[in-house]
């Protein structure tokens, strides 16, 4: 049996998509490394996925779907995936070749123990190449390190630490126990994978590697400000889906309960500033019906998110206040590195 499949969508990728593969490579034959092609039609990326499929059968799996998206190549990745774990691997992004090695190990030393994990956490790093910067986001301060764990094992997390699509590796069996689909041609939908799941997560293990190399600042990036606000409504369908997904004020797991309210928080935090910021009536609009249909859903998960730090500042609706909460926002994008 595969260790761990990492599933990697292309969108036309063919300048970047090798540099995701090689990384992956040195974990030898007990990856699966799926290159889900979402339709790409302007490349080659066809002609390298399969190139790289028939120079290593036994590793890599090339899939052809018709457009549909990251989310929907996701989707595809995980059904196509075999392996005992399941990460995604933007094709603009890469692994750390000798921090995989030891997660390889860390594997292997679950299977011969006959340990279940359900969602392995490694570090990432915010890879600013066109000014030659990186920044690290670790968990240090929050979980124990290389040791199985529970949520209530973990610390308090602070502000710019988040559970996202890069610092995760889950059993693949829990992602599809949880049944999780991501939407179609929809930008965003990593918060989704990086939320929705943790309910089904009880055991952790958190290795202080630098695994994931997130590369940032790419001209047409997806998380590019003016890029975001353009497609603003697709943030909102993936915050809207956030708030549907689960019942979080339910869940009897505290310390789990209160991460999902922290990371729902900064997620509307980022849909109402974008609204803001975008300027226009209709999309101010908007941020009032987000907030609106998040006190519909859930009178208690909109309290805990509006009583928050972020939450009550979120509610500034004087030019005075606005203004307040996009200055905010711009000074915690040069602090964190984001964007």
């Amino acid at each position: 049996m595969k260790l761990l499949s990492v599933a990697i969508p292309c969108y036309n990728s063919a300048e970047y998509m090798g540099k995701a593969i090689e990384s992956c490579l040195v974990f030898g034959d007990r990856i699966e490394i799926i290159i889900v092609d979402d339709g790409s039609q302007k490349d080659n990326t066809q002609e390298i996925g399969k190139m790289y499929e028939s120079k290593y059968p036994d590793v890599v799996k090339y899939v052809y779907q018709e457009n549909g998206g990251h989310g929907q190549a996701v989707n595809t990745g995980l059904e196509n995936a075999t392996g005992m774990y399941f990460k995604v691997l933007d094709s603009d992004d890469w692994l750390d070749k000798n921090s995989l090695l030891k997660v390889k190990s860390a594997m292997e030393l679950f299977e011969a123990h006959q340990k279940q994990v359900d969602m392995i956490i490694c570090n990432y790093v915010y890879e600013k190449t066109s000014e030659n910067k990186s920044r690290v986001i670790k968990y240090t301060n929050i979980m124990p390190q290389n040791k199985i764990f529970t949520w209530s094992d973990t610390n308090k997390f602070l502000p710019h630490q988040n559970l996202l699509m890069h610092s995760l590796i889950y059993r693949t069996q829990l992602l599809k126990d949880c049944g999780i689909k991501l939407p179609k041609h929809t930008f965003y939908v990593d918060n989704i994978f990086a939320y929705q799941p943790l309910p089904y997560v009880n055991t952790m293990y958190y290795m202080d590697l630098d695994l994931y190399r997130y590369y940032i600042g790419r001209e047409g990036q997806s998380v590019n400000e003016k890029i975001m606000i353009s497609r603003i409504d697709q943030q909102l369908r993936v915050n809207k889906i956030m708030i549907d997904c689960c019942d979080v004020m339910s869940l009897q797991d505290k310390k789990c309960r209160d991460y999902m309210v922290k990371y729902l928080t900064m997620i509307t935090t980022v849909s109402t500033v974008l609204l803001i910021k975008s300027g226009t009536t209709e999309n101010l609009c908007k941020k009032y019906q987000l907030w609106n249909y998040l006190k519909n859903k859930d009178i208690k998960l909109y309290n805990a998110v509006k009583h928050s730090f972020l939450g009550r500042c979120m509610q500034f609706d004087s030019v005075i206040g606005k203004k307040l909460v996009t200055t905010g926002y711009s000074i915690s994008q040069k602090i964190f590195g984001f964007n």
